[in-house]
């Protein structure tokens, strides 16, 4: 093919770039052969003349169709070159976030720097048995392929990863290790890959540093063989670590860091355990301080030191050991600080106990004057003598860090050791995987020793990835018996000549280093007198004659002379060696027990690296010499032997390779530095890789592919039946060069650009047929909108005619009605003319005529007001006269009468002072002196009381008086204003003249008042119209707002009917989750119980001898009850009677904890009780000795104050007791804690602790009280004792005697007397208060006496629940709880009947705990319902032990025992539905009914479900005969025998699917005539009699929904595996719908859909699958709904699947997919709704892939379509939807990419979506099952047993 037909016009190239490297551009004109310049369009938008080389005259590289781009294979590019490669990673890395890309054999991985999802386990599972090129590239599909071959070839795998520092070397060796651990099946050893990780932080603290390239560079290369065993297993690991860089632990370049293991050391140097260490900061030292970067940003290393040594405990390294690593480690950081002072040039000192040495030697355990000496001096041993010489001071440095590199080597050797035996297995390996983890190629400003050993041992890794490569080329060629030709490719042997040959680089090395003067000026001069101008690929500096330069197949490289013969020496010197083996702390000798070498080189020096291998198990013996010459290799040399070694490692096992780029050095996430990444691609071979594949045929096509690509190119007359010849002849056409293709046996093989010819005739053809149907298509667009333009015309004419006829005859009416309305509206306007002036006349005539009525009124009114005044006037006047006259009569009375009584009195007077007047008024008193002498006393009492009602009355008189004068005064002025009055009478005369006047002004007013008024009433009524249009609009706004408010409320209706719907979603999917989590449980229990089989099987194999009393526990009880499961071992040795015997904490773990609480509570209830007894006989003592006091008291009391005193002392006594019993009571009630009564906090506790605390207040006020009185009557006492103590207050004589002296004190006595009336008030009051005392006690004795007796009552239901099983046990104390809350809420509902609000409060805490009370009840149901299904299992192994060993009978022995012969069986008349079997006849019964019965054969023509049924009626008959021995063997032998049955032929789906439906129904039978109500009412009234009489089997029915349960499990797994190998091919693959899809190129991972076997699956045959299930389960009598589940799992597992691998593929994302996969689901809906199963959910299942295939198709380009997309995918979760739109890749040039901007706007638009971050759906996810009841309508007395079952010993009863 010429140039010129492609580099066409729009042809786009690469061109190179400083910059960018590489940068697209496109071609303005075509290319002519002979063009020197190239005109281009670059991408930015600039215009470009591109020059060719005049010299080689290549034009630039041709860039790849766009549909090409971002392929997974970078082989599949049709121009393979840089700028290509470069380009589809960039794609794959930034626009579609992919970080693994093929390159054939290489799998490419660029570090994100940022988290991904695609590690998980549901990752590994989907790459779990897939073909490498069936899936997307990922690390996972490489280990993948390593286990497959191991397992396939029988061959050791090995995973080489390398990569820059920083690429994410060890990120991908991890995550290979985890795929191995996860899919290799051995879960036990699983741990294996967790112990290689926790060795990571030990690896890393020793053996990784700081660069400036990396912050935890890994500064050495491991090699780590997974071991397994023949079932490839994982059985343990060992690790291999080579390149260790010793060199960094005495020097470190600047920003650069020591090994991280010494800043953990300095940064926890105060911790206690880590004093004796003596260490400091870490730049107080000399190897750690040489950086200057110390710390490192975002990284503790204290924290970092305590999981270095977690992970050393982990590992198995002790404590001591662990110390002893640190003090070694502290040794090395003090001996780096060692001094040393010159004496002369040749001499040097330590000072004198010279500190940091002295900490090294007591760190070390060496002595510190041998050690002192050896630094400084060195022995040197000739033929004839040894002597010893001083170093030099630069000497003795450089003997000092040999040593410290020495020593840390060595620890780094033990520590690696001890880490491999931890991961040692004692089982034997079968085989392994090694995963090789080693530093990339190396190129710096200064290449010095190490980067010269790098770069040798990635020529020799190159070399044997080129061989490997070519390798698998050359097999391709010859497989498809294709002629080829050498390939050309670079081979590296000429360069690892130059290194390792004779006379090479290191040959020279090590002989320069064996001569006694030898240096590196000398070696350099070698090197270029051998291989200057000899070697092309030797070079030397045109400006140094101490360097050289190596062409690498990476790159030239210059290496610096200086140093390279000490480091390749590496001197130790050998006395200071032998110091350390002297040493007294045990471990450093451990380190150099295999040094015996004196100074053997291990590792490079001052820069160097070293290869650390493992070290033999046994010292090889040979001769001294021998020794002494093997002492003397150099590191080169032991580089090399152990280069060697890895190399036949590696290539005694199959590699797979793993490149890591480090897309750039600022750890950017998800940024492409393209300098970088290309220098790192010519270095790791990935272009190599390129150009070998592009040199030979790198495109590779089946023939099917190639035709269903190019059918387009292909008439119909060229194609044939025969795809082979088809292809031929339609190549020989399109391409005339027959050297660019060949056709293979399977295959045809394209060169390089080919494919992106074929794919331009191909899109040329595509872009003419598309122009084609464009000019059709346009133009019957055109002549169908010209048609629709004309009709449309003349329908607009017709209507624009039609409207202007209408206008016109619009126009005449309204020219009509103009008339109409004229007239009328002039005679309007006359009419309300005439009627106005009407108005205004009549108005005027009634105004004039009504004030001329209203003067003539007021004429009137004024005359009759007038007559009226002068009468009420004069009658006024004859009455003032008339009083004025009484009065001076009745005054003239008085004063007369007032004369005649003076004149009375005084005559009175006159008789009154005569002798004889007094004698006769005093004739008889003297008799009665003595009588008024004695009442004297009363009467000056009466006399006091007298002179107080006067004082009284004497106070209301004046009081009156001063009222009188008052009224008098009052009289008087009232006189006086009469006089006035009739002055005023004459005012008053003149006042109505002027009233007149104010009449006339106020009719006046009156009027303008009601003119007023009127205006008032008008704005009145104007303000009520405008308040009846407010109320109106209000009116509406009330209707509003109840419109509004039925809306919120029709609104909140449906929002609480959403929430309930959605409330009821939820808790159906809890119900499901619990469900599956029960199901799972049982397969898990499923599980483990055929693993104890295996395990019983292997070991009966393995002895050869049955182990007698171990035998399986059968699990015929609910998995749900896992954790009261027991063990085989305990079941077996109980048995009934010891059952019986036993105590209750024997039988059940959860009786003895019950037994042990109940024995508790009985305790406390005694203590209680005794308590209380105790207390009861306190106060009993207490009341009896309260009484016999008060029958002592004396019962007369001397005197008044005694008694009173005495009271007084009684009542402080009997409050003090009253005190101190409430005191005792209250403690008592505090310390009680049995009782929830009274229990603290609880109601009735409260309320009665607040009525003692009033009590107890009120108390101490009465004390008080007491206390005053007291001091009131002691005072009162003193003051009225008399000082005779004979005389009494009652003495008469003494009374008379001082009457005179208590006149005297009359104040006293009244005191007294008062004081003596208080007394006795107080002493009601006490006598009261003691009597509510008295009271409230005897209601404490009562609650005391009503606790004592709830305490008996709590012992005698305790006696009776002791009695009773442990079910009925706590069910009774249950309800006696509930029934004694329920008697206190009756008793606090009446104390707290007067306060609602605390008994309310109390009903709330009341009600919390009945909750918890019927919480605990269920509870506690449910450990009954658990305890009795175990006494069932118990029961069921007591009756196998009773039946015997009927189990271990074989089947011989069951065919050799003679058979009856069977009878033709005749329906009896009066036959029950039961089957009667002998006991002996069991085993025959389950062997033929289950065991040897074939679904295939004699199950076909049987009833559905008949085995079930004559189980059932065999179960009928053994309750009939009340036989539960008979029952429980029958069910336990029927539920293990179909356990056997399914183990052994479990894989087959028709087994399953016939015991599922058997088990279902019996299930169902055992429901149906167990005689609940709720399973009998759809049983006819004959099948009613049939129901269980004496047994209730509901814990075997639960039994026997776990066994289907498992039978269902296991139904689905046997048609998952069925399926799964259909499902991708068909779904995904097959091309249902032929030409839709493309077939694009693909690479050396060629997909394995096109094998035969696989291949041959279409959607057809799932369908044909699907049919043959349905059909089975069908015939089997199948539940209808347990059909619809087993389809609706059928379908997820579909719809899973094909999701997954459409998520994991880049090539299935693509449009035409996209309507394969909604064209395959259609299929499947029809189907559903052809066996009526649409209503089973089956087609919810499918709805993420439905999504996913129409995202595939919808469009992706604005924002709406996002929006469209958000709303429409509600089934896929952020993470599926992100990634099919970054998977999408268009098949044909006329499809786009899904922008990045697009994607970003989805994701936003998807950020507050809460759902689950997996990508992939768990296809192994199994919908939890139920089993709806499902009556019978069939009888069992109609049933009739066929004679092919060889039941004849089973008789109809």
């Amino acid at each position: 093919m010429a140039a010129s037909e492609l580099y066409t016009k729009f042809a786009r190239v690469w061109i190179p770039d400083p910059e960018e490297v590489w940068k697209s551009a496109e071609l303005l004109k075509d290319y002519k052969p002979g063009d020197k310049v190239l005109l281009l369009h670059l991408e930015e938008g600039k215009d470009l003349e591109y020059r060719l080389d005049p010299k080689t005259k290549e034009l630039p590289h041709l860039r790849n169709p766009d549909i090409l781009v971002g392929e997974n294979d970078l082989t599949a590019l049709s121009y393979l070159h840089e700028p290509a490669v470069l380009h589809n990673l960039r794609v794959r890395f930034i626009d579609s976030k992919l970080i693994y890309t093929y390159c054939g054999i290489v799998l490419v991985a660029i570090n994100p720097y940022e988290q991904l999802p695609i590690y998980g386990e549901d990752i590994i599972n989907a790459y779990s048995g897939q073909n490498m090129g069936d899936m997307d590239p990922h690390i996972f599909a490489v280990a993948e392929e390593a286990y497959k071959q191991m397992a396939r070839d029988e061959r050791n795998q090995s995973i080489i990863v390398s990569g820059e520092s920083g690429a994410g070397k060890t990120v991908s060796a991890k995550y290979a290790m985890r795929y191995f651990a996860t899919v290799s099946g051995s879960a036990s050893e699983a741990n294996v890959e967790e112990k290689v990780l926790a060795s990571n932080p030990i690896m890393e603290s020793i053996g990784n540093a700081k660069t400036t390239r990396n912050d935890n560079s890994s500064r050495f290369g491991k090699y780590i063989e997974i071991g397994f065993d023949k079932r490839y297993r994982i059985i343990g690991a060992n690790m291999r670590t080579y390149l260790l860089e010793k060199s960094r632990v005495v020097f470190q370049a600047e920003e650069e860091r020591n090994y991280h293991i010494f800043y953990q050391l300095c940064a926890s140097a105060k911790l206690p355990e880590f004093k004796m260490l003596r260490l400091g900061n870490a730049d107080d030292f000399n190897y750690t301080q040489q950086g200057g970067s110390p710390v490192i940003e975002g990284v503790d290393d204290a924290k970092e030191m305590a999981h270095t040594r977690q992970a050393c405990t982990l590992l198995g390294i002790s404590e001591s050991h662990q110390m002893g690593i640190f003090r070694i480690l502290a040794g090395i950081l003090h001996l780096g600080n060692v001094g040393f002072t010159s004496r002369d040039a040749d001499s040097c000192t330590i000072p004198p106990k010279h500190e940091p040495l002295c900490i090294f030697c007591d760190l070390m355990g060496v002595d510190y004057e041998e050690m002192c000496h050896w630094l400084c001096h060195r022995k040197l041993a000739t033929a004839t003598e040894t002597y010893i010489k001083p170093i030099s001071k630069l000497q003795a440095t450089n003997a000092r860090d040999a040593l410290a590199k020495h020593i840390y080597a060595k620890l780094f050797n033990w520590i690696v050791d001890n880490v491999n035996q931890a991961l040692h297995s004692a089982v034997k390996q079968h085989s392994f995987i090694g995963v090789l983890d080693i530093y990339g190629f190396e190129t710096f400003e200064i290449n010095s020793f190490e980067q010269f050993c790098i770069n040798y041992a990635n020529e020799k890794l190159q070399q044997q990835f080129n061989m490997h490569v070519f390798k698998l080329e050359q097999e391709e060629y010859m497989k498809e018996q294709i002629p080829w030709t050498l390939i050309d490719f670079y081979d590296n042997q000429p360069c690892i000549n130059l290194i390792e040959s004779k006379l090479g680089i290191l040959d020279l090395l090590d002989e320069e280093c064996k001569m006694p003067k030898g240096t590196d000026d000398t070696w350099a001069q070698k090197l270029y007198n051998t291989h200057l101008n000899k070697c092309t690929l030797f070079e030397k500096p045109r400006l140094s004659n101490k360097a050289f330069i190596i062409q690498h197949f990476a790159d030239k490289v210059e290496y610096q002379c200086e140093g390279f013969l000490e480091k390749n020496k590496d001197t130790v010197f050998e006395e200071q060696i032998k110091v350390l083996k002297s040493s007294k702390f045990k471990m450093l000798p451990e380190l150099f027990q295999d040094d015996e070498k004196a100074i053997s080189p291990t590792s490079a020096t001052s820069s160097g690296r070293t290869l650390l291998t493992r070290t033999p198990a046994k010292p090889t013996k040979g001769r001294p010499g021998q020794m002494a010459k093997e002492h003397k290799k150099t590191v080169g040399h032991q580089f090399r032997n152990s280069l060697h070694l890895l190399m036949e490692t590696l290539n005694a096992t199959t590699p797979h390779y793993v490149r890591c780029i480090k897309p750039n050095d600022f750890k950017f996430p998800f940024t492409f530095d393209e300098k970088r990444a290309v220098q790192q691609l010519r270095a790791c071979g990935v272009l190599e890789t390129i150009r070998i594949s592009a040199a030979g045929f790198p495109s590779r096509w089946t023939y099917q592919e190639f035709f269903s690509r190019y059918r387009v190119l292909m008439k119909q007359k060229d194609v044939l039946s025969d795809r082979k010849q088809t292809c031929k002849n339609v190549l020989e056409k399109l391409i005339l060069d027959k050297d660019k293709y060949q056709f293979g046996k399977t295959k045809i093989f394209f060169r390089a650009g080919q494919v992106a010819y074929l794919e331009k005739l191909r899109a040329d053809k595509l872009r003419a047929a598309c122009i084609r149907i464009q000019k059709t298509i346009r133009g019957w667009l055109l002549r169908k909108k010209y048609l629709r333009m004309r009709k449309a015309a003349i329908t607009v004419q017709r209507y624009v005619r039609g409207y202007q006829a209408r206008c016109y005859a619009k126009f005449l009416r309204r020219t009509k009605a103009a008339t109409i309305i004229q007239k009328y509206w002039r005679m309007f306007v006359v009419c309300r003319r005439y009627k106005i002036r009407r108005a205004a006349t009549i108005i005027l005539q009634s105004y004039l005529r009504g004030f001329l009525a209203r003067n003539r009124y007021r004429k009137i009114l004024r005359e009759h007001k007038a007559v009226i005044i002068q009468k009420r006037v004069r009658g006024w006047l004859a009455r003032t006269h008339y009083k004025r006259s009484m009065h001076a009569i009745i005054y003239l009375q008085c004063c007369f009468r007032r004369m005649m009584a003076k004149r009375e009195l005084k005559k009175l007077k006159i008789e009154a002072r005569s002798v004889e007047r007094y004698k006769k008024l005093h004739i008889g008193m003297e008799n009665k002196i003595m009588q008024l002498q004695r009442k004297v006393d009363e009467q000056n009492k009466d006399y006091k009381c007298l002179v107080e009602k006067l004082t009284n009355l004497e106070g209301i008189y004046n009081s009156e008086t001063e009222k009188l004068r008052s009224d008098l005064e009052r009289l008087q002025l009232s006189e006086e204003e009469a006089k006035v009055a009739t002055g005023r009478v004459l005012s008053l005369q003149e006042e109505i003249a002027k009233l007149r006047k104010d009449l006339e002004q106020t009719r006046s007013e009156k009027k303008c008042i009601e003119e007023r008024a009127d205006q008032y009433k008008q704005e009145t009524e104007q303000l009520v119209s405008n308040l009846k249009e407010e109320n109106t609009l209000l009116k509406q706004e009330k209707e509003a707002l109840n419109h509004r408010i039925v809306e919120q409320a029709k609104e909140m209706t449906e929002t609480m009917e959403k929430k309930l719907v959605e409330e009821t979603k939820q808790l159906e999917l809890d119900l499901n989750d619990e469900r599956l989590r029960y199901q799972n449980l049982l397969n898990e229990f499923s599980r483990l119980e055929e693993r104890y089989d295996d395990l019983k099987e292997e070991m009966t194999l393995m002895v050869h001898v049955p182990k007698p009393g171990h035998k399986r526990t059968d699990s015929t009880h609910s998995s749900n009850e896992s954790e009261y499961t027991f063990s085989s071992e305990i079941a077996e040795m109980e048995d009934i009677p010891s059952r019986t015997e036993e105590p209750s904490e024997k039988k059940v773990p959860l009786d003895m904890s019950l037994f042990l609480k109940l024995q508790k509570r009985v305790t406390e209830l005694e203590q209680e009780k005794q308590m209380m007894q105790d207390e009861l006989d306190r106060k009993e003592e207490q009341v009896l000795r309260s009484k016999a006091k008060e029958e002592e008291r004396p019962q007369i009391r001397g005197a008044e104050l005694e008694y009173e005193s005495l009271k007084r002392q009684e009542l402080e006594s009997e409050n003090k007791k009253l005190k101190n019993e409430l005191n005792e009571l209250r403690k008592a009630l505090s310390e009680k804690s049995a009782p929830e009564v009274t229990a603290p906090g609880a109601p009735a506790y409260r309320v009665l602790m607040e009525q003692l605390t009033s009590v107890s207040e009120e108390l101490d006020v009465r004390k008080e009280e007491v206390l005053i009185l007291r001091s009131q009557l002691v005072s009162q006492k003193e003051a009225i004792q008399p000082k005779d103590d004979k005389n009494t207050m009652t003495d008469s004589t003494i009374l008379l005697e001082d009457v005179q002296k208590m006149k005297d004190k009359g104040e006293i006595a009244q005191a007294y007397i008062g004081l003596k009336e208080t007394n006795r008030l107080l002493e009601s009051q006490l006598q009261s208060q003691k009597r509510s005392h008295e009271n409230e006690a005897e209601a404490l004795r009562g609650e005391i006496q009503s606790l004592k007796e709830e305490n008996n009552r709590q012992q005698q239901l305790l006696a009776q629940n002791l009695q009773l099983p442990p079910e009925a046990r706590i069910e009774a104390s249950l309800q006696h709880e509930i029934t004694r809350l329920t008697n206190e809420n009756l008793y606090f509902e009446e104390l707290y009947a007067d306060e609602p609000k605390k008994y309310q409060s109390y009903r709330i805490s009341l009600y919390k705990r009945m909750i918890d009370l019927m919480e605990q009840l269920e509870k506690q149901d449910k450990t009954v319902r658990k305890l009795k299904k175990q006494l069932k299992v118990f029961a069921k192994k007591i009756g196998e032990l009773e039946v015997g060993q009927m189990e271990n009978i074989s089947p011989g022995q069951i065919i050799d025992e003679p058979i009856r012969p069977v009878n033709i069986p005749r329906k009896e008349k009066d036959f029950q539905g039961m089957l009667e079997y002998k006991k002996e006849d069991e085993q025959k019964l389950v062997k033929n009914l289950i065991l040897e019965l074939k679904p295939r054969g004699v199950a076909v023509n049987l009833i559905p479900g008949l085995p079930a049924y004559i189980l059932f009626m065999c179960v009928r008959h053994a309750d009939y005969l009340n036989d539960d021995q008979k029952v429980r063997s029958l069910l336990t032998s029927t539920i293990n025998s179909i356990k056997k049955v399914l183990k052994k032929r479990g894989d087959d789906f028709e087994t399953v699917s016939f015991w599922l439906s058997n088990t279902c129904r019996f299930l169902h039978c055992l429901k149906q005539y167990s005689g609940e109500e709720g399973f009998m009412k759809h049983n006819t009234s004959r099948q009613n009699e049939h129901c269980l009489t004496n047994f209730d089997l509901a814990e075997y029915r639960q039994v026997l929904s776990d066994l289907a349960i498992q039978i269902y499990q296991q139904l689905v797994r046997v048609l998952e595996n069925i399926l799964q190998p259909m499902i991708v091919s068909g779904m995904l693959e097959h091309e249902t719908i032929q030409g839709v899809s493309g077939v694009k190129p693909t690479g050396l991972r060629k997909r394995t859909s096109s094998i035969a076997d696989e291949g041959t699956y279409t959607l057809d045959s799932i369908l044909r699958q699907l049919n043959s299930f349905h059909s089975v389960m069908c015939q089997h009598g199948m539940d209808p709904e347990l059909i619809k589940q087993v389809v609706k799992q059928m379908f997820y597992i579909v719809g899973a699947i094909t999701l997954n691998n459409l998520l994991l593929r880049k090539d299935m994302c693509s449009w035409s997919k996209g309507m394969q996969i909604r064209y395959n689901v259609s299929q499947l809906e029809e189907w559903l709704r052809d066996k009526n199963l649409m209503n089973s959910g089956a087609k919810e299942t499918l709805e993420p892939l439905i999504q996913a295939a129409q995202l595939l198709q919808v469009k992706k380009k604005t924002d709406d379509d996002a929006e469209a997309i958000c709303s429409m995918c509600n089934a896929l979760t952020t993470a599926q939807i992100v990634k099919v739109l970054n998977l999408y890749t268009p098949v044909n040039e006329f499809e786009e990419r899904v922008s990045v901007s697009f994607i970003r706007t989805i994701q936003m638009r998807l950020r507050d979506r809460k759902d689950s971050p997996q990508l992939l759906m768990d296809a192994k996810h199994i919908f939890p099952v139920t089993f709806p009841f499902n009556p019978s309508s069939l009888a069992l007395e109609t049933i009739q047993i066929p004679a092919s079952l060889g039941l004849g010993f089973i008789s109809r009863v």
